[in-house]
């Protein structure tokens, strides 16, 4: 029973986190947003260190982290509060500019206490100046780490899905694995199709794209006709290549030509119900339903709504993927290689004897702090000012970072192909010795 409470858990924390840290950015402005997420990162990762520091069975360790866990409640709207106190900005002020590009010079401090300890101090600059710039020169650290954890999870689906086609009825499997490969294959290439209509694209771009996807196409057939690597693996390099491509030229917004143009042509269309009638009864009854809520639900609905307008579709998307194969480098596939799924309940050891494993538990320890400097990271590269009203917004800005997004993109194609020529043909090998296929 408690781990659905550890579950429900995470699952507030996470959305707490996804939540508060635009919100800090978005009201505050800039160095609101990094005093809080500086904050956070500091929290947890003392949280982390404690709980490694301390024997596992020991009194004060489990006394520690049931207090820490029930004193984050407070403390993450409490540092939110703080940072937003004392280093928001007005946005309709120009003061914006001065405070960001003025520095020391833009502050007259009557002490040398003032200066150092002081808003806009020495510490202060220092502090937010320098967790600015380790977010922004680990970017490209993330963005590696993004294509060798994926490749990890697309090494562990084909040694799984090699062990299900041996443990017997060998004929079903292959038909399933084969049309879910053909169907991520068939998506993969309707997502480069709609690349190739980008109308930003030159022809450095489109050579570029070329070579990429040919390359693709060349080192999935090799493992395929080799017998070191099947459909399955094939299918989700490609389609991460794809998704790589994908997020180098494009926002997931639609253009203002592509808005005009949508917007023309619901203008031109008659005025016929977008579903079938019963459907929309269903739809009107549920809005009616949900204008009868309690006022303080409807305001947190709004609320929620609100604040993830805030959060530009590309982050949101580009987070939730590197959770995902992040927790499945961390927790999954160990598990899979030392004793299958019993071990996803199991906190990661730093004991184990396999190097690799040892690495993922240390990272999984400081999971909630490395969370926090991905998001913030992600959210900064669409941080930009402006001279309007709102100042600021978390949902435009260049977000950079394509040099190195094709260099993840080679580096992962260069590893998967080291891996096919260092590889064997044993498919009862790999990831899944400690299962029979008798």
């Amino acid at each position: 029973m408690w781990w659905f409470f550890r579950i429900i858990s995470s699952f507030v924390f996470l959305l707490t986190v996804i939540l508060s840290i635009p919100i800090s950015f978005d009201v505050g402005g800039r160095d609101s947003g990094l005093a809080y997420s500086l904050s956070l990162f500091c929290f947890y990762f003392l949280y982390s260190a404690a709980k490694l520091a301390t024997p596992e069975n020991s009194r004060i360790r489990w006394t520690l982290t049931k207090l820490l866990q029930s004193f984050q409640w407070v403390l993450i709207p409490g540092l939110l509060i703080w940072s937003l106190h004392n280093f928001a900005v007005d946005a309709n002020s120009t003061d914006w500019v001065s405070r960001t590009i003025g520095g020391l010079g833009s502050h007259k401090h009557t002490t040398w206490s003032d200066w150092f300890f002081g808003n806009g101090g020495l510490v202060e600059s220092v502090t937010l100046g320098g967790w600015d710039k380790t977010l922004r020169y680990s970017s490209p650290v993330f963005q590696l780490a993004e294509g060798f954890c994926t490749l990890l999870v697309i090494q562990a689906a084909g040694q799984i899905s090699r062990w299900l086609v041996n443990r017997g009825r060998s004929d079903t499997w292959v038909l399933i694995l084969l049309i879910l490969s053909a169907s991520i294959i068939a998506s993969a290439v309707y997502f480069l199709w709609r690349v190739a209509l980008f109308p930003s694209i030159n022809n450095v771009d489109a050579t570029l794209i070329g070579v990429t996807v040919t390359s693709a196409v060349f080192l999935c057939a090799i493992g395929i006709g080799s017998g070191r690597g099947n459909p399955v693996e094939s299918s989700l390099l490609f389609a991460y290549v794809v998704l790589c491509v994908y997020q180098i030229f494009t926002d997931y917004v639609q253009s203002p030509e592509a808005q005009a143009a949508a917007a023309e042509q619901a203008a031109s269309q008659p005025e016929f119900p977008p579903l079938p009638p019963i459907i929309m009864a269903s739809y009107s009854t549920f809005l009616h339903l949900f204008s009868l809520l309690p006022s303080a639900v409807y305001s947190s609905l709004s609320f929620l709504y609100a604040a993830f307008q805030t959060i530009a579709p590309s982050v949101m998307i580009s987070l939730v993927y590197r959770l995902i194969v992040f927790y499945c480098a961390t927790r999954i596939i160990p598990a899979i290689r030392e004793s299958g799924a019993r071990a996803l309940m199991q906190e990661p050891s730093l004991d184990d004897s396999d190097e690799a494993n040892r690495l993922l538990g240390f990272l999984s320890w400081f999971s909630p702090s490395i969370l926090i400097a991905v998001y913030t990271s992600l959210l900064l590269q669409h941080f930009s000012t402006s001279n309007n009203e709102e100042g600021w917004t978390l949902r435009h800005g260049d977000a950079g970072g394509n040099v190195w997004r094709w260099i993840n993109v080679a580096a992962t194609m260069s590893l998967y192909a080291i891996e096919l020529y260092l590889g064997n043909d044993d498919t009862d090998g790999g990831l899944v010795t400690h299962w029979k296929t008798d």
